[in-house]
């Protein structure tokens, strides 16, 4: 193995020209260096400089190791500076898993400003999970769970950040949309659409309809939140939709359901000492609201 100080004296001494100098910078005594590159070629069975005069010539072996040096010690210091932020807590990997399909727009402006605050700590943002989110933080797959229904769980916590209210978004040509709201019966004609979530984790079947043994005509499921609305714009279906995002969409109306559905975007981590940049994220979604 290859010691780190004799690459470094090698290194000062081709800085600064002369022995003395590099001994200075190193903050050893003359004679400390000249121990510890004798102490390495006789180890290594190998001369590293030769004297002329006053100077010192570095031999094929003092070349290649000056070389090394030039390579190695940059990253060394790097990797010295970067464990140093991790003690910190200014480095690291957040992974965030979204099961919050419109939040996508709201989380973008957490992530900017945390970019920003953050630069050396990585960010990844995943709404693909094997098992669901929940197992996903569980088994450490993400750091952070961004969604609107907690679970009461041992080793997990869940932090509101924002509430709204799930509302039925509805053309506003719709005879619905005159309604100051609308009940499960109302909407047994209607075709309802959704995110591709199971029945049993939409809000509009288990606290709407099934409470009321009332199920719409039909039900089918779309990716994304622009082509939604442009379908209910369009007269063809209706949404149970986050009130949020019915705020500049044009041609839509967001009508009560029922007595109201209330609901809060939580953020879910592990439990107990979390890092910096961790609780540094939490605190910026608590500021950015819809």
């Amino acid at each position: 193995m290859i010691d780190i100080q004799p690459l470094a004296i090698l290194r000062e001494i081709d800085r600064t020209g002369s022995l003395t100098q590099a001994a200075d910078q190193l903050n050893l005594t003359q004679s400390a260096v000249s121990h510890a590159i004798r102490r390495f070629e006789d180890r290594h069975s190998v001369k590293l400089w030769q004297r002329e005069g006053h100077k010192l010539r570095l031999t094929l072996a003092g070349e290649y190791l000056l070389g090394l040096a030039l390579r190695v010690l940059p990253q060394l210091e790097h990797g010295a500076t970067v464990l140093e932020d991790y003690a910190r807590g200014r480095r690291g990997a957040i992974r965030v898993g979204m099961e919050c399909h419109p939040c996508q727009d709201w989380l973008m402006r957490v992530v900017d400003p945390f970019l920003a605050e953050w630069p050396d700590v990585e960010l990844d943002v995943t709404t693909a999970f094997q098992f669901g989110g929940l197992a996903a933080l569980l088994s450490h797959e993400i750091d952070i769970l961004v969604t609107p229904d907690p679970v009461d769980r041992p080793g997990l916590e869940f932090k509101p950040v924002f509430d709204y209210e799930l509302v039925l978004a509805v053309a506003v040509s719709d005879p619905l949309a005159q309604k100051q709201r609308v009940e499960p019966e109302d909407l047994s004609g209607e075709t309802l659409i959704t995110y591709p979530v199971s029945r049993e984790r939409l809000d509009i079947y288990t606290r709407f309809f099934v409470p009321a043994h009332t199920l719409p005509r039909r039900h089918r499921t779309v990716e994304t939140t622009d082509l939604m609305l442009r379908l209910v714009a369009s007269g063809r279906a209706v949404s149970a939709t986050p009130d949020w995002l019915l705020r500049d969409a044009e041609g839509v109306k967001g009508v009560r359901l029922g007595e109201g559905i209330k609901k809060s975007i939580h953020l879910g981590h592990r439990a107990g000492n979390i890092t910096s940049y961790l609780q540094g994220f939490i605190n910026l979604a608590e500021k950015v609201q819809i």
